[in-house]
């Protein structure tokens, strides 16, 4: 199992290191500390996300709607391709827009 790790770029800029998955995405903190630290736009970017399961996707749908909530939006930067497949077969591409 990899441990998904958040790593500050600068304010309101993040990058997610590790995998997206089931086994990585078990707990709230990375959300929170997310939430913690938005204005206006969260942008996260996704280089360094060595792989992705619809566990990722999902996590990055419900952290969408908490941002909504909160009248914030998310960019999501350097979408890895096994990314780009989940969100076309799910049609939530435009989700992400």
């Amino acid at each position: 199992m990899s441990e998904l790790q958040l790593k500050p770029m600068n304010e309101g800029h993040w990058q997610l290191v590790g995998e997206m998955t089931r086994n990585s995405l078990g707990n709230e903190r990375l959300l929170n500390q997310l939430l913690q630290n938005v204005q206006t736009t969260l942008k996260l970017d996704l280089s360094e996300v060595s792989r992705v399961d619809t566990a990722g996707l999902a996590w990055l749908i419900h952290t969408l709607s908490e941002l909504k909530k909160r009248d914030c939006r998310l960019e999501l930067i350097n979408k890895p391709d096994q990314l780009l497949n989940l969100m076309e077969l799910g049609q939530v591409s435009n989700l992400f827009e």
